[in-house]
């Protein structure tokens, strides 16, 4: 028996609509309606693994902000992402924080960093 997913392709800016066949084993898929190579690679990923970029803010220390835009370096698996906003929350940087440090490494077990997107400076 065969599997259809219905998708929006967020590969580019056409935003192709997808449809991605599966078997019952999962292993043989196939992608129709996209337009580029992207597309395909996309809705293969999407269904077998997919992942998310995860955006926010954490408190900063001895700033002249109160907190600090951070985001994650790649994109983590999707059912990560609650693990991860957990770290995020009880996260503090101090200043001084450049753009691209380090804030969490390894952000719940993920092998991804999450870093800074934006400088803070000391008061």
């Amino acid at each position: 028996m065969k599997k259809e997913t219905k998708l929006t392709c967020i590969s580019c800016p056409l935003g192709c609509e997808l449809t991605v066949t599966t078997d019952e084993s999962g292993e043989n898929i196939s992608v129709s309606g996209n337009i580029c190579k992207r597309g395909e690679v996309y809705g293969i990923k999407e269904v077998t693994a997919p992942t998310r970029m995860v955006t926010s803010t954490v408190a900063v220390r001895g700033s002249d902000k109160t907190v600090l835009p951070v985001r994650t370096k790649t994109d983590i698996p999707k059912g990560k992402i609650f693990d991860c906003m957990k770290e995020i929350i009880d996260a503090v940087a101090d200043a001084p924080v450049d753009l691209g440090d380090v804030i969490i490494k390894d952000v719940a077990g993920t092998g991804v960093d999450v870093i800074a997107t934006s400088p803070a400076h000391i008061k």
